[in-house]
């Protein structure tokens, strides 16, 4: 593939500012040119259509997802690779990483034991890794990478640990407060940083890692450069350079349609379309989409912040049991996301901890109309909605006026809900409006986490704060107890089992044939057009967000292509 001038990539920036809200700063740093020099360089970097191979070994991407632009900079400790969505960090090296399958393996670890209380885990480092300064990595970086995070302002919870302590240059201590099975996340997706070298007002504009690349170049604004780090330790990837732009889907799709990038994350609403030399690719996330039911009844009860709480429709199981039983999943994967994803009925089918026995069968309009019936809701009036002493079945359902996906999905799901007799008022808006009416009100959310103490958050019971995470405010005594025996088990296996029964265990729990506390819908997959001479090996299972996951099994196919 050609790929032509930066230039032509800033240039359609500069058309679609205007409606898209993107920003360019040219501002350099001191990992970067100025932005006029960057764009030269890359130009001057790119070959002609007469060239070779020189420049296959160099990578043009845009993943939106993956990253978008770090505004805190490059820095583990403020968000980069483990913020709202968990990625490879590609500068800094992990304890753990992923595997294809989705496992968690080795990275610079070489093993963990978990003490029989659950409180401390000990975990082995390699000790033939250096920083890119040529420092060498020992457990004190670890040590003081964990320890610093606890009270930096990562979105990775670090609350329950109390430190790291080293025991020698290749193992380190973690102290919990409590035990936590999902603390292996924590070490799978927190960069480690050197000690040495870490000030937290300039790292993340000149980060020093031990991964497999390292910054070379910033543009705020447009992109940053990657480079092969000659001393990795780990596989040697094919790509010796990587240029990461920070464009919306949008001008991505654009630029792939001029042959500017190799591969580029795009909108569902071109699912459809194919450019020429390209192919789509199509990656699992398990990113859940589903509708919040707030569980309580209108008491006159307020938040933390003094939000309503309450709704004596979807408080009604009967209700959220027809709703799960009577939707047509399949039906709205087809129609809102192309076939491009798959049906979803407890948010985490595709997860190792899933319960397959805590789904229902869908689709089932009778079945579910006589559930209504039977609990009381009856449309007396031949108004089409029905009523239960004297309450319409009818409920606000919030989405987000900036999704176009999340607007499909609330509309079809109003749509569907009509034929039972219930009637379901959209309001799009901002988050400060949903938030601020989740607790009385559905709330069309989306959830990707493969992290599994998101699980307990969001299904163990709270007081109503001004968090997303259980905004039905669900409250089950058992349910809470098997989220807090898988959260506190020092056993993977043993938290997975009771990770399951939290959703069904035979009589109740948070899936649709316990409490049914959520309509989930449908999961979808992250799109991609990937040039064709492009090779990305087996992406991570269900992890299509961190598409740069697998990066040391990429390669180019085509050797007389240039980039």
């Amino acid at each position: 593939m050609l790929i032509g001038s930066i230039i032509v990539i800033i240039a359609v920036i500069g058309i679609i500012v205007s409606t898209s809200g993107c920003t360019s700063n040219t501002t350099s740093n001191s990992a970067s040119n100025s932005s006029s020099d960057a764009t030269h360089n890359a130009a001057s970097n790119s070959t002609s259509a007469s060239s070779t191979t020189p420049a296959s070994d160099e990578l043009v991407v845009n993943v939106y997802s993956h990253t978008g632009e770090p505004k805190a900079g490059f820095d583990p400790l403020l968000g980069w690779g483990c913020g709202h969505v968990n990625f490879e960090p590609l500068i800094q090296s992990t304890l753990f990483k992923s595997a294809d399958d989705g496992s968690i393996i080795n990275d610079l670890a070489t093993g963990y034991y978990v003490s029989p209380e659950g409180k401390t885990w000990t975990v082995n480092i390699r000790d033939d890794v250096k920083f890119r300064d040529g420092e060498k990595l020992t457990a004190k970086d670890v040590a003081f990478t964990f320890n610093t995070a606890i009270g930096s302002n990562s979105e990775l919870d670090m609350s329950n640990l109390e430190n790291a302590k080293v025991i020698n240059d290749t193992a380190v201590e973690f102290k919990l407060k409590e035990p936590q099975s999902s603390f292996i996340w924590r070490l799978r997706y927190l960069g480690i940083v050197p000690e040495h070298a870490y000030k937290k007002e300039t790292y993340g504009s000149n980060p020093v890692g031990s991964g497999p690349y390292k910054l070379i170049q910033w543009d705020k604004g447009q992109q940053a450069i990657f480079k092969f780090n000659e001393d990795y330790y780990g596989k040697k990837p094919f790509f010796k350079k990587i240029t990461m732009l920070f464009l919306d889907k949008e001008t991505a799709f654009a630029a792939a349609k001029s042959e500017d990038v190799d591969i580029a994350e795009i909108d569902i609403n071109h699912a459809n379309q194919t450019i020429d030399g390209y192919n789509l690719m199509a990656l699992p996330a398990a990113r859940a989409f589903g509708v919040s039911f707030p569980m309580q009844y209108n008491t006159g009860n307020k938040s933390l912040k003094g939000d309503p709480i309450g709704n004596n429709v979807t408080a009604d199981m009967a209700i959220r049991k027809a709703l799960n039983m009577g939707i047509d999943r399949k039906a709205i994967l087809e129609g809102v996301l192309y076939g491009k994803g798959d049906v979803e009925y407890t948010g985490v089918d595709q997860r190792a901890f899933g319960n397959p026995e805590a789904k229902i069968n869908d689709s089932n309009l009778e079945e579910a109309k006589k559930m209504l019936e039977n609990a009381g809701w009856k449309d007396n009036d031949g108004d089409g909605i029905r009523e239960k002493n004297g309450t319409k079945a009818e409920f606000i359902l919030y989405y987000s006026a900036a999704d176009q996906t999340r607007q499909a999905l609330s509309v079809t799901v109003s749509e569907q809900a009509k034929k039972l007799g219930i009637k379901i008022d959209l309001v799009g808006t901002n988050w400060d409006e949903i938030y601020a009416n989740q607790y009385s009100s559905a709330v069309l959310y989306a959830y990707s986490s493969v992290d599994t103490y998101n699980l307990y958050l969001q299904y163990h019971s709270k007081e109503a704060d001004d968090r997303y995470m259980n905004p039905g405010l669900y409250n089950n005594p058992v349910v809470d107890g098997y989220l807090e025996t898988a959260l506190r088990s020092a056993d993977q296996d043993q938290a997975t089992k009771y990770w399951q029964l939290a959703a069904y265990d035979g009589n109740t729990g948070y899936g649709p044939a316990g409490d049914a506390t959520w309509l989930w819908l449908v999961t979808m997959d992250y799109l991609y057009t990937v040039d064709e001479t492009l090779d990305i090996g087996t992406p991570q299972k269900n992890a299509g967000s961190d598409i740069l996951g697998n990066i040391y099994e990429w390669k180019r196919t085509d050797a007389t292509s240039s980039i």
